[in-house]
């Protein structure tokens, strides 16, 4: 029996080292999933409820486990809804592959059924690599290219191959003129910045007295040489939420998350620093960093695209975060005043203090800060975490302290709604030896986590360990925006578009074989956490919260949140007695600081 095109392209996967496909089926696709029952279903074809879905797994797997992830779906609105996934993939720089179906080339440009032009709708998401497969001799080139610029470039690529082209017997490439052949691998490489350009970054931060340290997911494998670095320098180091596991919350000099999910520790450092070392990161929020002519900085990252963003930087270093920092450490000075040290790590233990004191006030029914920080000190040592976008996210960037070989991620960049249930279940695929957590919201999890419960009924029996817990913030409001639209535009909660309905999460899981708690006082919260962790299998804990917890950003001011608490007395008069008593004292409780400051400041101006 010859090959097929479908055949080679499974083969040629398989040559790759790829293991799984996050996909789901459909007719633009079915030479595909003809050879899929041929090749034994190698690698696996794993069924997502919904494309989008199988991209996001796509994504958590990739992130994850550091290989590509790979992504199929049909023609038309199956490559539709891949998009979001994918765009999440290429704004975080996940390495990517989409293998899409489109009609008959001989139906192309008739208005067919299902027709869309597919090279146009990837033309940006997969701008680095997107091809179109119309006779065999095309592959395994376009194959192996867009399997090595995902790779080399930490970006989304797509093949799109035609219903017709998949069924024609597969010939290679010729030795003949206008033939592309092509070969399989991806050395590993570092690159290195020239050593010139290294002694002069070295100058910029041993003029320094208050260095401050940002780094990003592209710091992750350096964590010894950060960690070298910060000690050489007498400096602390903020984390952007994409690299929140490249280095320990347990260090004391660890001032955790930066920007509007971020501690208030980093918003003071970078307020008080004269100088900024930068490493893998491509943090957006300037306002977060210190004020322009403030300090002297210097950024590392591997991609020059991504070099001189954000902030005026005197020396940009074009290399592997690793190598680099080894070639720079022996040319630092060791910082002879550590006072600027012992300021972060005193100003980092008060936070601390105060979200302990957070997670300890009173809501109705449960505080969601406590549902998160009453996890830490239950967290296993290799657990891997995800956080859905929304109110959610501002918990797990604050509460949660990762340690060791925890992972953790999120919808960084283009933060979208829906990633916290397939990324787990992507890094269930990866590392199935390992517990998994994602803390989401139930506006994410009744837009696409309920349907993918499912996929985790179907699957989970395969994993060598099968804990994967959901942890669900139910609250029945759009959180996130509520506080938004109070904090931004001084606006009450408007219900048509912010409330939303409780559902009973805990009975679907257990509906489709999982395990589920409901979990509705704050003296149950901590056992919830311990039976899921203990169970033999996946388990949802919905946690019903209080949506008047406000997720206040690090800057924020007294007065700026008790307007945000007007606007809800304003706004919800069904709960404004209850808010009224209690929401001014809780804010002071939340942020003590302010108040005292506050307090200061007007007997100064007295």
């Amino acid at each position: 029996m010859s090959m097929k095109v479908s055949d080679h392209v499974l083969e040629r996967l398989r040559d790759w080292g790829v293991e799984h496909v996050f996909a789901y089926p459909g007719d633009g696709i079915n030479g595909l999933l003809a050879a899929w029952g041929r090749a034994d279903d190698k690698p696996r074809f794993i069924q997502a409820r919904h494309e989008e879905m199988a991209a996001f797994e796509a994504v958590g797997y990739a992130k994850f486990s550091g290989r590509v992830g790979v992504c199929a779906a049909t023609s038309g609105p199956g490559a539709i809804h891949l998009l979001n996934g994918l765009y999440d993939a290429k704004l975080d720089h996940v390495p990517v592959v989409a293998i899409v179906g489109q009609t008959n080339r001989s139906a192309m440009g008739g208005s067919y059924q299902q027709e869309v032009d597919l090279l146009s709708l990837y033309k940006d998401v997969a701008s680095d690599f997107c091809e179109m497969v119309t006779v065999p001799e095309q592959l395994p080139n376009v194959l192996d290219r867009a399997m090595r610029t995902a790779m080399a470039r930490r970006s989304v690529t797509a093949v799109i191959i035609p219903a017709d082209v998949q069924e024609l017997d597969y010939s290679p490439p010729q030795h003949a003129f206008k033939m592309v052949p092509s070969s399989l691998g991806m050395p590993n490489y570092a690159p290195v910045p020239s050593d010139e350009e290294v002694t002069r970054a070295a100058d910029v931060l041993n003029a320094g007295d208050k260095v401050a340290i940002l780094i990003g997911q592209g710091a992750r494998g350096a964590r010894q040489e950060v960690m070298a670095v910060a000690d050489r320098l007498g400096a602390g180091v903020a984390k952007a939420l994409l690299g929140k596991d490249a280095l320990g919350d347990d260090l004391p000099y660890v001032t955790g998350s930066i920007g509007l999910l971020g501690t208030r520790p980093s918003y003071e450092m970078m307020q008080g620093c004269d100088t900024l070392l930068v490493i893998g990161s491509s943090f957006p929020y300037t306002q977060f960093l210190p004020e322009f002519g403030q300090a002297r900085a210097v950024q590392i990252d591997i991609d020059p695209h991504m070099v001189g963003l954000r902030y005026p930087f005197e020396v940009n270093l074009v290399g592997d975060a690793r190598e680099t920092l080894d070639r720079l450490l022996p040319l630092l000075d060791t910082a002879k005043d550590q006072g600027w040290r012992r300021k972060i790590e005193k100003n980092t233990a008060r936070w601390w203090e105060v979200m302990e004191r957070r997670a300890a006030v009173d809501a109705y029914p449960i505080n969601p800060e406590y549902v998160a920080h009453a996890l830490n000190d239950l967290l296993p040592d290799n657990v891997v975490l995800a956080s859905d976008s929304g109110s959610a996210a501002n918990w797990y960037a604050r509460h949660l302290k990762l340690r060791g070989a925890m992972r953790g991620s999120l919808s960084g960049t283009l933060a979208t709604m829906g990633p916290g249930v397939p990324y787990v279940i992507g890094a269930k695929f990866a590392h199935g030896d390992r517990p998994a957590i994602a803390l989401v919201g139930d506006g994410a999890m009744q837009m696409n986590g309920m349907a993918e419960l499912i996929t985790v009924a179907k699957y989970y029996r395969e994993w060598e360990d099968p804990r994967l817990i959901v942890a669900i913030l139910n609250n029945q409001d759009l959180n996130q925006v509520t506080w938004e639209m109070r904090a931004m535009e001084g606006a009450p909660q408007f219900l048509p578009s912010q409330s939303i309905p409780d559902v009973a999460y805990a009975d679907f899981a257990r509906l489709v074989g999982l395990e589920g708690l409901r979990v509705e006082k704050p003296v149950d919260v901590r056992g919830a956490w311990e039976t899921a962790l203990a169970t033999d299998r996946p388990c949802v804990l919905d946690f019903v919260t209080d949506p008047a917890v406000p997720p206040i950003p690090p800057h924020a001011t007294l007065d700026q949140i008790e307007a945000a608490a007007a606007s809800v007395i304003k706004g919800d008069s069904d709960r404004a007695a209850m808010v009224r008593q209690g929401f001014k004292a809780k804010v002071q409780e939340f942020l003590p600081g302010h108040r005292h400051r506050n307090e200061r400041s007007s007997r100064t101006e007295r």
